[in-house]
């Protein structure tokens, strides 16, 4: 059942929205930066936050995508008590959140976690592509949920699942949609996003991992950066060539955090390995410093699970891999500060941190930090520590892990407003100030 507002309610949305689109993973740009003004400097209450809209979803991890007044977000349909049922992309009128198309297909889970798709749709003017958890790839009409043409990673490319089955959103650049397969020669395939055929691919691991390839510029050169189980590796973005690549072996194939640029430094953190600073050129990278000594549990640098570390000039930001939320100097790699408030304390505990600028000023810069317990948080980073302006709940936490409930999927900000799901539900709560 939707839940709608009255007018009493203490945020109202206007009948129009100046609104910047959450398309795809990461945003606009597949930063997490939130770049629209008109947002409220303090949550209402440290209560349930008021809902715009919430409509009925099943389960899974996969966080929505909000482009062009839609919602597009997936979800599973099992079979009784089966791992067997429907995966689903659902798309939804985001000012009312009516469904107003499905696409399901069969599906039949052989993963570890099987509770749901894990990767944000992708959409691109009239298309939206989405990956299951087993590694089907759909091309959709954005009006209709008509297939435009799929693909299959495992009958296709032969592609060997990850423990955790397929997470990796793929990544539009111009006529291109580039995908994490790991099949056959395939760990990255580029497709043309308007057939589905095959333009270019590369081989340089046989393992996937899940990290969410990205297009980054060092030195002048746009390189496309693939962090995979065995080893960072940048590659043209026209045809895949390979421009460098820096081993680096991370335990149980567990390269999930997207890789972070400043200048001409790129930053990944692992949970079992930690992190690594590399400087890059056009053609060529060097390791700066890595996490050293010590174990996840024991570390002083950052040992990120699934949450992408923020890298600012005066510091870097993260969660730590028992649920540290901690504060690095990016020279060095060593703590400058951490703590708990924003999250809690357990392995794999998990939170999302999305810098806000307003208007895209980045001066202005604040944090909405969304944790696994479903609470939103509006806070300040500084190397000096962690200041909480305000926190509500979000949506309610619904899936066990470690005798707790979590929610390890990441919100999307778009129209003024946040759109984030469980297993149970989807809602939209208005940011926008008075």
């Amino acid at each position: 059942m939707k839940h709608f507002w009255t007018i009493a309610c203490l945020f109202v949305l206007p009948t129009t929205l100046s609104a910047e689109d959450w398309p795809q993973w990461g945003g606009v740009q597949r930063d997490l930066i939130w770049r629209e003004d008109g947002i409220v400097d303090k949550l209402p209450t440290d209560g349930m936050l008021p809902r715009v809209w919430s409509t009925p979803l099943g389960e899974g991890y996969a966080g929505p995508a909000v482009a062009d007044g839609k919602v597009f977000v997936m979800d599973f349909q099992r079979d009784g008590d089966s791992q067997a049922g429907n995966e689903r992309v659902v798309c939804l009128d985001a000012e009312s959140g009516e469904i107003l198309w499905t696409h399901a297909y069969p599906v039949a889970y052989s993963i570890s976690y099987p509770h749901g798709p894990r990767a944000t749709p992708t959409v691109d003017e009239d298309r939206v592509y989405t990956v299951g958890a087993m590694g089907h790839l759909f091309c959709l009409d954005v009006n209709s949920g008509e297939v435009l043409w799929k693909k299959d990673y495992v009958e296709d490319f032969a592609t060997r699942l990850p423990i955790w089955g397929m997470a990796s959103p793929p990544l539009i650049d111009g006529d291109q949609l580039i995908a994490l397969v790991g099949g056959q020669g395939a760990l990255l395939v580029s497709f043309n996003k308007k057939t589905g055929e095959e333009l270019w691919r590369v081989h340089h691991d046989h393992y996937v991992g899940y990290c969410p390839p990205v297009i980054l510029e060092f030195g002048g050169q746009r390189q496309l950066i693939c962090w995979h189980p065995n080893a960072i590796s940048a590659h043209k973005p026209e045809n895949g060539d390979l421009l460098w690549q820096v081993p680096y072996k991370v335990q149980a194939g567990m390269s999930i955090a997207t890789p972070r640029k400043l200048g001409d430094r790129l930053l990944v953190s692992s949970f079992y390995n930690g992190a690594r600073m590399l400087k890059v050129s056009a053609d060529s990278a060097e390791l700066l410093w890595q996490s050293e000594g010590g174990t996840e549990i024991t570390t002083d640098k950052l040992h990120s699970l699934m949450c992408t570390p923020i890298f600012k000039e005066e510091a870097i930001y993260g969660v730590d891999s028992y649920g540290q939320l901690r504060g690095l100097d990016p020279d060095t790699g060593e703590r400058l500060w951490e703590t708990l408030k924003a999250t809690g304390e357990g392995r794999w505990w998990n939170a999302f941190i999305i810098p806000h600028h307003p208007g895209g000023d980045a001066s202005q810069e604040r944090f909405f930090i969304h944790n696994e317990q479903g609470e939103l948080i509006i806070a300040n980073l500084s190397p000096s520590g962690y200041e909480e302006l305000s926190r509500g709940l979000l949506v309610e936490p619904t899936r066990p892990v470690k005798r707790r409930m979590t929610i390890w999927s990441h919100p999307a900000f778009a129209m003024q407003s946040v759109f984030a799901r469980n297993d149970k539900e989807i809602v939209r709560v208005s940011l926008k100030a008075e």
